[in-house]
């Protein structure tokens, strides 16, 4: 079976990933600086799927460190999610995001083409639909980006493109996520996040836990049904299955391909936070805050492109979502 690195297998979607690897018979290396991660992460990848892995604990924009790798193990295929995340914080320090997300990448592909790896999985976003697309959205839209982690992925996403152009034996399958929530239904793996949660979900369980007062909520005057944001959450487990349908994808298919993983349903952010209170047993109290620059009043996908290509689609709830979220919150309370 083939052997895959997995850039940034110990976070949150890397790591819910690696265990369906394993599950399947791939071979895993996973590459990691545990910048927004712990070994705790490894330890329970392995604990679930039964298998080990190779583990290297090394930052991607260490060029020999990364080269390495590619020396020591044969790699089939690369899934790449290493990168900052934070929307603010890419805000505060573009320059740190650019340096990061774009030369680490730059890094890993020189890597993969020195040694004949050709084969990519990007863990790219619906960020990059902009402000000025209409729902839902569909890959053929234009991409822009209103942050610089948004155009983090916008560019990467581009020079994947240009290299399948001049590479037509390279594979570069672009997967634009929308809101990942959930966890592994073990409660060994989940989204915890150090320091105050920039997401949603995580948010509202640290709330549900008492170590947070209450939620705030960004605008309550959207045209939306409740006046509140919609977005479309998808469970962990299945954004997890969706990158092995991309694999199997890559393994017979060239060129760049965008293609989203969604629900293809929204949710506003009080029906999460209702969905919440019925998993956790408990009342999540919020107050209304202003807007945030550069939300938007509805963000979900379209579907077709996955279902078509990757013979893949969503299937656990909001309330699955919501109720894995919370198991994993309560058996990792510090």
């Amino acid at each position: 079976m083939s052997t895959i690195l997995v850039t940034g297998g110990t976070g949150f979607i890397g790591s819910h990933t690696c265990v369906e690897l394993l599950q399947k018979g791939y071979s895993v290396v996973i590459m990691d600086n545990y910048s927004n991660s712990n070994v705790d992460a490894l330890h329970n990848i392995v604990k679930i799927a039964g298998k080990s892995v190779q583990m290297y604990e090394a930052d991607m924009t260490d060029a020999e460190a990364t080269d390495r790798i590619f020396e020591r193990e044969s790699i089939d295929a690369v899934i790449h999610f290493a990168g900052y995340k934070a929307v603010g914080e890419s805000v505060q320090k573009p320059l740190e995001y650019y340096e990061n997300n774009i030369a680490g990448t730059l890094i890993l592909l020189r890597a993969m083409r020195k040694h004949n790896c050709r084969k990519i999985v990007f863990s790219s976003s619906a960020t990059v639909y902009g402000m000025n697309n209409t729902v839902p959205y569909q890959e053929d839209m234009p991409i822009s980006a209103t942050n610089p982690y948004g155009q983090t992925k916008v560019m990467i996403e581009e020079i994947l493109t240009d290299i399948c152009t001049a590479d037509p034996e390279f594979t570069a399958v672009l997967l634009r996520y929308f809101n990942p929530i959930g966890a592994h239904e073990s409660g060994l793996l989940g989204e915890n996040p150090a320091g105050i949660p920039n997401n949603l979900v995580p948010y509202i369980a640290q709330v549900a836990c008492g170590k947070l007062a209450k939620l705030s909520i960004y605008g309550d005057d959207y045209e939306t049904p409740d006046g509140t944001g919609v977005r479309d959450y998808i469970h962990v487990l299945d954004l997890a299955k969706g990158h092995l349908a991309a694999l199997e994808y890559a393994q017979t298919h060239t060129g760049a391909q965008p293609i989203n993983l969604g629900t293809g349903k929204g949710t506003s952010v009080l029906e999460i936070a209702a969905a919440y209170e019925k998993a956790c047993g408990r009342p999540i109290p919020y107050t209304i805050a202003p807007r945030r620059a550069g939300d938007i009043a509805f963000c979900y996908a379209d579907t077709k492109k996955a279902e078509e290509l990757l013979n893949w689609h969503a299937e656990k709830s909001i309330d699955e979502m919501c109720k894995d979220s919370w198991r994993f919150t309560q058996k990792n309370q510090k």
